[in-house]
């Protein structure tokens, strides 16, 4: 006759037990806790990391060919020949409709730019690329910022601090802080320079599905929100815009997203697994 154990386990029976532990305390005292789901497994992490190794090749791969007067259609052309190419799949098409390989999002687009054969990135241009793999059902998710030609300072700045935010945003994502603390110090940093954080969209949990739990908002107050627990593996990933903070989506695609304001918006997004001592990061 089986024995039965009183309680839960919360944590994958291979997570060592001071983790599983710490998690029960908090658990006891009411504090918000990833779904046991998104604690990755070795196993997992063996095929998250090899869909990453992927991602970020093609990420190396496009920045050694962008360049000015190609169109963002040449841009999806190279991300879906390289990635087939090495046995992966795009996540980003035909994912809820979207009709591309990649997101390319120029200038006021804030995000989820639909790659076109008339869009030409000209000399004085800022351009997210953001790219996200599937290998073996395992998946991963990036995205880089690329200036074109002679860009003006005021936009150098923008895409160095939306970066200086991301590193700040990776450096607060310790284990058993909390995703509020996360966010509030990428918006202490964005606005210190006279900027403003996207509230609408934020950063996601990736690994075994292209968007899982947690939502990892870039704004927010230290001591809230979901428990950081070892094991997790999610995107940081902040739009940072020069004016406003108020966005739309374009209604003639239904996907592209711009600042309200028409002035300029960068992002850049690092996949990252929470240790028990830190976290590494995945993709970039």
């Amino acid at each position: 006759m089986k024995k039965f154990i009183k309680g839960f386990r919360f944590t994958p029976s291979n997570y060592p037990a001071d983790v599983e532990e710490k998690i029960q305390k908090l658990r006891k005292q009411g504090y918000k806790l990833p779904p046991r789901k998104v604690l990755r497994t070795p196993e997992q992490l063996e095929g998250i990391r090899e869909s990453a190794k992927i991602n970020t090749a093609l990420l190396d791969y496009i920045s050694a060919n962008i360049h000015e007067g190609m169109s963002t259609e040449e841009i999806d052309n190279m991300v879906y020949d390289f990635t087939t190419s090495h046995g992966a799949i795009p996540a980003p098409l035909n994912y809820e409709g979207f009709p591309k390989s990649v997101c390319t999002s120029i200038n006021d687009v804030v995000c989820h730019g639909i790659p076109s054969k008339s869009e030409l990135l000209r000399s004085g241009d800022i351009i997210n690329v953001d790219v996200s793999t599937i290998y073996k059902g395992y998946f991963s998710d990036a995205s880089r910022m690329f200036m074109i030609g002679e860009v003006s300072p005021e936009m150098r700045k923008l895409v160095q601090v939306t970066k200086e935010c991301l590193e700040i945003g990776i450096a607060t994502a310790q284990p058993w802080k909390q995703l509020g603390d996360v966010g509030a110090a990428i918006q202490e940093h964005a606005e210190k320079n006279g900027y403003s954080v996207v509230r609408e969209l934020c950063g996601h949990g990736v690994g075994m599905k292209f968007h899982e739990e947690p939502d990892v908002e870039h704004f927010g107050r230290r001591g809230t929100g979901m428990v950081i627990v070892p094991g997790m593996t999610f995107t940081i990933e902040p739009m940072i815009n020069m004016g406003t903070f108020e966005i739309f989506i374009d209604e003639t695609d239904g996907w592209t997203v711009c600042t309200d304001d028409g002035l300029p918006s960068a992002q850049w997004e690092n996949m990252i697994l929470i240790t028990e001592t830190g976290n590494e990061i995945l993709t970039y």
